[in-house]
């Protein structure tokens, strides 16, 4: 099952468990709804158009700017140069239940990630800093050799 929803002047064609990027959205509690659902197909492959009773849902994964475009404006002959950079900003989006005439199409849950344990903490309780400070050799500095300067040729004719 897929929909097709309108958001921030594009369309974009998503399913139950896909991530995009849209224009910056407002959100509740992580969660955004699309009501503008312009195609919606069902599992027997048949396209409906829906009345306004469809709905995409999504969960919000984080927001952020894009890659930086250059704009740049000139005129010849006129000694006029304007350089501007812009970096648009978005909101990460996963869908994550699309709803239409009774039926709902959910994603699958994803599994919650765990804390990794440290390794510097569990490092630094085994061995104190003084025998670490000890057991490191002293790095020894490499003396600076002096620089050779390239000899010039001389092309002169001989008389």
């Amino acid at each position: 099952m897929y929909a097709v929803i309108r958001t921030g002047g594009k369309q974009y064609r998503v399913t139950p468990g896909d991530i995009l990027r849209v224009e910056t959205q407002p959100n509740e509690n992580g969660r955004v709804q699309f009501g503008d659902v312009l195609a919606v197909s069902g599992g027997d492959g048949q396209i409906a158009r829906p009345d306004s009773d469809a709905l995409v849902t999504g969960e919000v994964l984080g927001e952020g700017r894009g890659k930086k475009v250059i704009v740049f404006h000139y005129k010849r002959k006129k000694q006029y140069k304007k350089l501007q950079g812009h970096r648009q900003a978005f909101t990460s989006v996963r869908i994550t239940e699309i709803a239409f005439d009774g039926q709902k199409f959910t994603a699958p849950e994803l599994p919650k990630k765990q804390a990794k344990p440290k390794k510097a903490a569990a490092e630094s309780e085994a061995t104190p800093k003084a025998e670490t400070k000890a057991a490191k050799p002293a790095a020894k500095k490499k003396a600076a050799a002096p620089k050779k300067s390239a000899a010039k040729k001389t092309t002169g004719k001989k008389k």
